[in-house]
Parts: C-alpha cells; structure tokens; sequence
C-alpha cells in the first residue's frame, strides 16, 4: 500500500506531540508542505483526498520529523522563517525572529510614519536576521535605514536577507552597536533594538532557545542588561529631540529599564504588553 500523506501526517503528528512540541500538527504540516513544494492548505485538502507519497519524499520527510522531534528549530530545518509580510532566511548561528516581536516592531513603524519628513531615518541595533530593520524599510519604504550587526555569524544572514529583499532603502554595517553610525549623530528619527536580555545564570526553558539560538544574541550580562544600557547610551546619541527610543525585553524586565531609561535622562518612558498580557517593550522619547 502506498503511502499518503494523511498516514504520514499522522504519524509525524503523533512523533511530533511525543517529543513535546506544542503544536505537532502544524509543524507536521509545515515539513510535509516543504518537502512536496506545498503550502499548509494544500497539505490539509491532499491529506482529505488520499494523495500518496513517493518513497523518497517520504524518507525525506521522516528525517526532518527526526531532527524536530529532537527540538531543532522548525525555521533551521526549513531554512526559512516567517516575520510580517517577510520570509526571512535563517539558520545556525542567527537568531530566529519571534512572533511577539512583529509587534514589537509595529511601535517603531508607527513612528517612522509619524514623522513629519520626505526621508525619516530608522536604525535597528544587532540586527541579527534583519528582521526587524527590514521591516520598517518595506512597510515605511520612504525612511532611510541603518542597521548594525557584528556578530561574524549572523553577519551573513543579514546580509542575504538585505540582499534577498531588494530594498534600496537599507544600509548594514558589520559593526559594534556602539560604534554604529556616528555620522548620524543627533539625527535619527527612531532607534530600535531587541538586544540580548538573558541573565547570564538562567537557563531558557525552550530547548529550541537553548540548544540552538546563539548565545550570542540571548545574554546579557549578570542582570541581562549590559547591552541595554548600551543601547540607551547609543540611543541618545544617535536620535535627535525628540526622537523615539524602542526597545524589546524580557516580560519580569520593565520596571528595571524603566529606571534605567529615566535614570538616564530619556522622557516619556512607557511600557508595552505583547498579545499575551506580558511586559514586552519600553519606548522613550530622546
């Protein structure tokens, strides 16, 4: 009897939810649909329809159900990640972009719009994916914007998801975020940022953070905030009055950046709850 996708859908469902996953059906459906070049849609009407499964698409399949099951990355398997209206590349070595930081993203976006200028300038500090500094060049694509990344494995990432994308209005540095861009001193609209926010001493929960999102981009310092503190030294540099500070972080982290940012001298410090109800983002006010 033939394979179909609805027994192999079954079967990595089942494999899937055994190792923990919390949505087993759908990323079944998301390695199946990569596999056979089909969209999830198409993966639920063949699965109805009884459509069958050569033998070496299905060993295919079966490898990758595998490597999920050990918790590797949905998107390093894929080699793709979803971000807004984005598909990004991404794989060992960068950090995967987060749903909640889509809206995280929207605060700085709504700010560039904002901005009363032909050419709002934007700059995202450790870009990583290039997620987020792509983001605003797509969706405000009359803004200018700067992005900083200097971690020589994430690098290329960035650099091939700038590529990738087409968009003019995007210039990437390999550079220390507090070296970045001093010619823009004191005239940057929107400065934006998901630093890494971990404590040094805490274990992240997901295997799929801890095993294989890098370091690199995850901690920060005893407290978590030694690359906060810098990009709040950064960001007063860099913006003009008036300009927009935003900032993701850790959900028990809002009332310590507040302080911080106050402490700091930034104004109208506030905080932003993710669709879950938790502490996600501070912005300020230059």
């Amino acid at each position: 009897m033939p394979l179909t996708i609805a027994s192999i859908k079954a079967d990595a469902t089942a494999a899937l939810a055994t190792a923990g996953i919390e949505s087993p059906d759908v990323d079944a459906e998301l390695l199946i649909g990569h596999v056979l070049g089909l969209s999830r849609g198409e993966v639920q009407a063949k699965s109805v329809t009884g459509s069958a499964v050569d033998d070496s698409d299905a060993a295919t399949i079966a490898a990758f159900v595998d490597r999920r099951a050990a918790r590797e990355p949905l998107q390093h398997i894929t080699g793709r990640a979803p971000f807004r209206a984005l598909e990004l590349a991404v794989g060992p070595g960068v950090f995967v972009p987060r749903p909640e930081t889509e809206q995280v993203v929207q605060l700085a976006i709504d700010a560039l719009r904002a901005v009363p200028s032909a050419a709002p300038i934007g700059v995202d500090l450790g870009s990583g994916s290039g997620a987020i500094a792509l983001a605003m060049a797509t969706e405000v694509p009359h803004a200018r914007v700067f992005a900083a990344e200097n971690s020589p494995e994430a690098f290329p990432w960035t650099r091939r998801n700038v590529d990738e994308s087409g968009a003019e209005n995007v210039v990437l540095e390999f550079v220390d975020l507090g070296d970045a861009f001093p010619e823009l001193d004191g005239t940057v609209d929107v400065v934006i940022s998901n630093p890494p926010y971990i404590p040094a001493a805490a274990i992240p929960r997901d295997p799929e953070v801890r095993l294989f999102d890098p370091a690199h981009a995850l901690y920060g310092g005893d407290d978590g905030l030694d690359v906060v503190r810098r990009v709040s030294q950064v960001g007063l540099r860099l913006l003009h009055p008036g300009g927009a500070l935003v900032m993701e972080h850790g959900e028990l982290q809002a009332a310590a950046i507040a302080g911080l940012l106050r402490a700091d001298g930034w104004l109208a410090v506030a905080g932003h709850r993710d669709l879950t109800g938790r502490d996600r983002a501070t912005t300020a006010i230059r």
